[in-house]
C-alpha cells in the first residue's frame, strides 16, 4: 500500500511540475493543484497507521488506528488549496477577458514599455 501511495505521489508531483512549466495559464493552475494534491498525499501517507495515536481514549493502544494529526493537516490544506485554486481560476478568467488569450508570453506584450530614465532622474 505504501508503495502505491509513493508511486501515486511521484506521478502527481511529476505531472504537476510538467504542467507548471507550460505556457498557458490554465496549465499552471492545474499544475499547482496537482502539486498540492501530491503534497497532501505525502503528508497523509507519512502519518501511517500506528499502535498508539495521539488521542487514544484512556491512553490505551488501539490496533490499526491512524494518527489524526496528519488527517487534520491534510483537511486544512485541502480547504486552503481550494480557496487558492478558486482565486487563480478567477484571475485566469479575468486575464483572458482583458487580454483575450491565456498564454503567458502575451502578458509581456500587454504591459506598457518602461520609460528610459532621463539625465535629471539619474542624479
Amino acid at each position: 500500500m505504501s508503495l502505491l501511495l509513493a508511486l501515486l505521489t511521484g506521478i502527481l508531483a511529476g505531472t504537476g511540475t510538467w504542467l507548471i512549466l507550460r505556457r498557458r495559464l490554465i496549465h499552471v493552475v492545474l499544475g499547482l493543484g496537482l502539486l498540492g494534491h501530491a503534497a497532501n498525499l505525502l503528508v497523509f501517507s507519512a502519518g501511517g497507521v500506528h499502535e498508539a495515536p495521539a488521542f487514544a481514549p484512556g491512553g490505551k493502544a488501539l490496533t490499526g488506528a491512524a494518527d489524526p494529526l496528519p488527517q487534520a493537516l491534510v483537511l486544512t490544506a485541502i480547504v486552503i488549496g481550494f480557496g487558492a485554486t478558486a482565486f487563480l481560476l478567477a484571475l485566469a478568467w479575468r486575464s483572458w477577458k482583458e487580454i483575450g488569450d491565456d498564454e503567458l508570453a502575451v502578458w509581456r506584450r500587454s504591459e506598457p514599455p518602461l520609460e528610459e530614465p532621463t539625465e535629471e532622474k539619474k542624479s
